[in-house]
């Protein structure tokens, strides 16, 4: 019986046919697209922003954001704790120096001024006391020394006396012998009382340098608690405004706890924040700007807070001149801080095109404005409105600097009115 084959759909033949087709189709289409220059989009000039290249000065800054502050802030702390007993002012008044602010009481405190007090007074009383015996003490050693005196001039009479009269045999050897003996028993008595005399001396003058400085400790740590219990009534410390006050009646207040603050109102400075990535580019001295009612202001860099918080660093700032009128401390300012000199650049202005390709490439429009396509460009340096161009471009060239998210890997505009 015989077995029917099956006739196969596509033999080996029509294969080869179908394969060389494709690959033909596929070498028409690369040639076409690569004769073509790419893939091409058409856009609406109205859509997208066309600028021209152009020489001109350029100056690398950065926006940063201030706050004005005022020139100088001096806080008040609690030197002593206590309860607030009573507030003479409030927030926002404007302070003299030396005139109270708030009052607190610490009993503890207090009753350690009255002791101490107590501890001069006692040692005040004693002082007196032993000056007093110090100098009944040496009037009786002065009387002993008197009483002396006149013993030693009576024994040298005497001696005299008898020695003339036992040179004319008028008494005899052992009488001459008792006077003088006795007058040098009073001569070493003579000369024992002035040494006694001496050291008591120096004795009542050493007590009395030890009592004056005893005295003069208590005296000075009684002044220094008397300046802690005054230090109850918290005081500005300058002409200024208090502000930021931060106490009531009654509450309980901590030794060094932050009470409020006193801005001296003379003048204003800025604080600004930095991004980290510049921290090595900014010193002392270097200039911003900002504009203010209508008018440009300048301020200079006085100070460097070299601590990174969050990403980001602080400076403060003073007016290079007079600070404009009608400014108020807690204003928000946008400054363009400058990094580099003033020099001649070639610019391009800044667009949304360097989000998408990172300023490597750039729409250039064609002379006859019909098209716009892809060049390799090379950016520098940046400040708030300019890309500093370094290579790529030349002067009158017209570029686009519009978004470039929507076109993809388009490699031409084709640019319609």
């Amino acid at each position: 019986m015989d077995i029917p084959i099956e006739k196969k759909r596509f033999d080996s033949r029509k294969i080869a046919y179908i394969a060389g087709g494709i690959l033909l189709i596929a070498l028409i289409t690369y040639v076409v697209i690569a004769t073509s220059g790419g893939a091409k989009l058409n856009v609406q000039t109205e859509r997208i922003s066309i600028s021209t290249v152009q020489r001109g000065a350029f100056q690398e800054n950065i926006p940063v954001n201030g706050v004005v502050l005022p020139i100088t802030t001096i806080y008040l702390d609690a030197l002593e704790g206590g309860r607030v007993e009573e507030k003479f002012v409030e927030d926002g008044a404007m302070m003299q120096q030396g005139e109270p602010i708030l009052r607190l009481s610490n009993t503890d405190l207090e009753l350690s001024l009255v002791n101490q007090e107590t501890q001069v007074y006692n040692l005040l009383t004693q002082m007196q006391i032993s000056q007093n015996a110090a100098r009944q003490n040496t009037i009786n050693r002065l009387n002993q020394y008197t009483d002396v005196e006149n013993s030693l001039i009576e024994a040298r009479r005497l001696y005299e006396l008898n020695k003339r009269l036992y040179e004319k045999d008028a008494i005899g050897r052992q009488e001459l012998i008792i006077a003088e003996n006795d007058y040098k028993y009073q001569k070493e008595r003579m000369e024992l009382a002035e040494e006694i005399l001496r050291q008591d001396s120096l004795s009542v003058s050493q007590e009395e340098r030890q009592i004056a400085n005893s005295y003069a400790r208590t005296q000075n740590a009684l002044e220094l608690m008397r300046r802690k219990v005054a230090d109850l009534v918290v005081r500005a410390p300058i002409d200024g405004q208090l502000t930021s006050l931060d106490a009531e009646i009654g509450q309980s207040k901590v030794k060094g706890e932050r009470l409020g603050q006193i801005d001296v109102l003379s003048g204003f400075k800025v604080r600004a924040d930095i991004d980290e990535h510049y921290i090595s580019r900014i010193y002392t001295g270097q200039r911003g700007s900002f504009s203010f009612n209508g008018e440009r202001h300048v301020l200079e860099i006085k100070k460097v807070y070299t601590q990174v918080t969050n990403g980001r660093f602080q400076v403060d700032m003073e007016f290079a001149g007079e600070a404009p009128e009608g400014i108020r401390r807690g204003q928000s300012l946008q400054i363009r801080l400058a990094l580099s000199e003033e020099k001649e650049a070639l610019l391009i202005p800044k667009g949304g095109f360097f989000q998408k390709t990172g300023g490597n490439w750039i729409f250039k429009v064609s002379e006859g404005g019909g098209t716009a396509y892809r060049t390799d460009i090379t950016l520098g340096s940046q400040n708030t409105e300019y890309y500093e161009v370094l290579s790529g471009l030349q002067p009158g060239d017209r570029v686009v600097t519009s978004s470039y998210d929507n076109y993809g890997d388009i490699q031409e505009l084709v640019l319609e009115d």
